[in-house]
């Protein structure tokens, strides 16, 4: 099964989301679980949960997935910011373990000029913190980063040491995206295969979880973490056309995260979905 869908807001409910991805041709989505700045997450009401299983039953989803706010830094020199980091993510997780197939991905994080050596031990503390709770039954996703000033896990190599010093090594995993590992100085235009060759070896297949698909409005190497739209970017059709047969990759759930309304986003699900070879 081919699964693709995009980014939605929450606003309107998870059961309300799921129709609008039915509606945009797709059988996913990403959602934020509070603003995506920071804040506090509105409670889950069970009954929406529960349509929302159904319909998604219905409509052959494969997994959603929660993307954590980009304000969460659990290795920030800051103590009330790291609190909040930990405090949100073991709340999110609290409240996406109540969804049916639901993943949770999130930016490890930035070392603010301490180095990795402090930062990646911070950033496993609060997930150890976060996923020790009763009825955790989703997936912890660690994204790759672009780079972007002190960035925690740019290199394959940064996330595996995170993933080391996880205690939950059954419940974490990886979320590629392609503009951050382009922009990281992963050649996955010109090398596609050896980029995913090095993955295995750093951290092993069985970790890659899910691909957020993002073009690049910048080189290879830029460290700038700017999305562009399917086929407008360095990236290139050709290279998504790549990623979605790859037999690595073909049955994860891919994530769009371009700069687009919701009639961008159904144009390129489509495009996706025509470039799609099945087996």
């Amino acid at each position: 099964m081919f699964t693709i869908g995009c980014h939605l807001s929450v606003t309107k409910g998870f059961y309300r989301m799921a129709q609008t991805a039915t509606e945009l041709g797709a059988n996913t989505f990403q959602f934020f679980p509070r603003n995506p700045r920071g804040g506090a997450a509105k409670p889950l009401a069970e009954e929406d949960a529960v349509q929302l299983e159904e319909w998604m039953n219905a409509h052959d989803f494969g997994e959603i997935l929660c993307h954590g706010a980009y304000t969460m830094n659990g290795a920030s020199t800051k103590a009330d910011v790291r609190e909040f980091a930990r405090t949100a993510i073991r709340e999110d997780l609290a409240k996406v373990s109540r969804l049916p197939r639901c993943l949770y991905n999130f930016h490890p994080g930035a070392h603010l000029k301490q180095g990795t050596d402090i930062a990646i031990p911070l950033i496993a503390d609060m997930v150890n913190y976060a996923m020790d709770q009763e009825n955790l039954n989703t997936t912890v996703l660690l994204e790759t980063m672009a780079g972007k000033g002190t960035e925690v896990g740019r290199t394959f190599e940064e996330l595996a040491e995170i993933i080391s010093h996880v205690e939950r090594k059954d419940r974490v995993g990886v979320c590629l995206d392609t503009c951050h590992v382009y922009d990281g100085g992963y050649d996955i235009v010109n090398d596609l295969d050896g980029v995913l060759k090095q993955f295995d070896k750093v951290i092993g297949w069985k970790r890659l979880k899910a691909i957020h698909l993002n073009d690049d409005k910048n080189p290879l190497g830029s460290h700038k973490d700017r999305h562009e739209k399917i086929g407008e970017g360095t990236i290139g059709t050709e290279v998504f056309a790549q990623i979605i047969n790859h037999p690595a990759l073909r049955e994860l759930p891919f994530f769009l995260e371009t700069p687009n309304e919701l009639p961008g986003y159904k144009k390129e699900i489509a495009l996706l979905r025509s470039l799609r070879q099945e087996e």
